[in-house]
């Protein structure tokens, strides 16, 4: 989930004139057949835009590769998207006088639960909602059995344990860092405040008044049969994902039908009763580290030239989901896909938004050769990039494969002796060697940053 916040914020401020109105239907549909007859980097894709002339859908592709076409109604998991409607809640509990964005998060935990402090500071709601807490992405302890579907057996007693033990890096507020972990505590801190459990409450608090029928973490069976089935990057299928602890962070599936109502209520399109706390979502802001980008409650606001484009995104294992608006022209996007790739779907809400932002092109094509096993096996090992982010490379014959954190286990293929790529997302890895030819640390290469990964024992 947090990978996608990266990968969209180089689209979203190239100096460019004024933004033009959303392309025709038949523009979209041109783009999403591109996207996924000629790129190969979907399934089906699903956008909605709605503005005071009312709401439109325009869907291309399928449920699966032998399944029914997707339309306004396909039910998709839409990822860190669920953290607009977290953040949300906060805000109307604000409003009620529950809760005050300067709570202590330790204010809603049990007695005997540690949180992390710094500098005689504690960690705010506010904090956890803009990504400022100093939590880091993932808990030290997340250590998935089914890579597949990491967050599955993720408890709150792992939970507990770890907000006991972490040492902040950092003073809490001072920096923006996206976390799942702070997301998800958000929305664990808030059902705990309002005795329910997070599902309830956002069913109850937001869904139910927006009259969001296909909104869901349980699925009805209707729902269930809507469900687009997620793919992977190689276009296969894959498990969905569960978050029962940390729900907050990217739990919920919808429709594209049912985010134009959320956008559109946001926009002041329809009468809702949600309007003020979502107007006071955009008040609190706190700066990031990219030009022209704040983070607000949950949503990430883009400025350019005095002009604002409010939006959020999420991924799971098999889905790429976007949604964003215009608070000028009151134009609202949702893009929603059913395979995560590469490409994604971040470029196209952004470009409906404004067309002169440009859409993602493929990624060149790469040629791959045969190493011999022996050289292959002095890069198995584990290499640490971060410390909650480590990418595994095992050995397979003539296979190498590489595993990071949380995520499935990729093969990646050779070009030269130390230099491999992904197949199934555009990214490399160099294995750095010794005098002898063993690895001694790797590079990433994604999204045009370098990272490099120590080897560990």
């Amino acid at each position: 989930m947090i990978k996608r916040i990266a990968a969209v914020l180089s689209l979203l401020f190239l100096p460019h004139a004024a933004f033009a109105a959303v392309v025709s239907d038949a523009d979209i549909r041109a783009i999403l057949a591109d996207r996924i007859d000629a790129q190969h980097q979907g399934v089906g894709i699903v956008v909605g835009v709605i503005d005071p002339t009312g709401r439109r859908v325009v869907a291309y592709g399928k449920t699966a590769k032998d399944g029914k076409p997707v339309d306004a109604n396909t039910v998709f998991e839409i990822g860190s998207v669920t953290k607009v409607f977290t953040s949300l809640l906060l805000a109307d509990m604000v409003n009620r006088g529950e809760v005050a964005l300067t709570d202590p998060v330790s204010k809603f935990l049990p007695p005997n639960v540690k949180m992390p402090e710094r500098g005689g500071k504690k960690i705010t709601l506010v904090d956890l909602a803009t990504h400022t807490s100093g939590l880091p992405r993932l808990p030290s302890n997340f250590n998935p059995k089914d890579p597949a579907n990491p967050y599955a057996d993720y408890t709150v007693t792992q939970l507990y344990e770890f907000l006991a033990t972490v040492q902040l890096t950092r003073d809490i507020g001072s920096k923006y860092e996206y976390s799942n972990l702070g997301g998800g505590l958000l929305g664990h801190a808030l059902a705990r405040r309002a005795g329910t459990d997070y599902e309830t409450l956002v069913r109850t608090r937001i869904l139910q008044p927006l009259a969001m029928k296909s909104t869901a973490i349980t699925l009805s069976k209707a729902m269930k049969d809507r469900l687009a089935i997620g793919h992977d990057a190689a276009l296969q299928p894959v498990s969905n994902w569960d978050l029962p602890t940390l729900a907050g962070a990217g739990a919920l599936r919808s429709t594209a039908n049912d985010l134009l109502t959320f956008v559109g209520a946001n926009l002041g399109l329809q009468t809702s009763p949600l309007a003020s706390s979502m107007a006071s979502m955009l008040a609190t802001r706190r700066p990031t580290s990219v030009p022209g980008l704040d983070i607000a409650l949950g949503w990430h606001i883009s400025t350019r030239n005095e002009h604002e484009i409010i939006w959020h995104n999420g991924g799971t294992g098999g889905y790429r989901t976007w949604i964003g608006f215009d608070p000028k022209s009151r134009t609202g996007i949702v893009v929603l896909s059913n395979t995560s790739t590469a490409a994604g779907v971040d470029d196209i809400g952004a470009h409906l938004l404004d067309p002169a932002i440009p859409l993602i092109q493929p990624p060149k094509q790469r040629h791959e050769v045969k190493i011999d096993p022996a050289v292959l096996d002095r890069y198995a090992g584990r290499y640490e990039l971060a410390p909650t982010f480590v990418i595994t490379v095992t050995r397979d014959g003539d296979h190498v494969f590489a595993q990071a954190t949380g995520q499935p286990n990729f093969e990646i293929f050779a070009e030269d002796d130390r230099n491999f790529f992904y197949k199934v997302v555009d990214a490399q890895i160099t294995f750095v060697v010794d005098a002898t030819g063993r690895a001694t640390s790797l590079v990433l290469h994604q999204n045009g940053a370098n990272v490099p990964g120590k080897r560990i024992e």
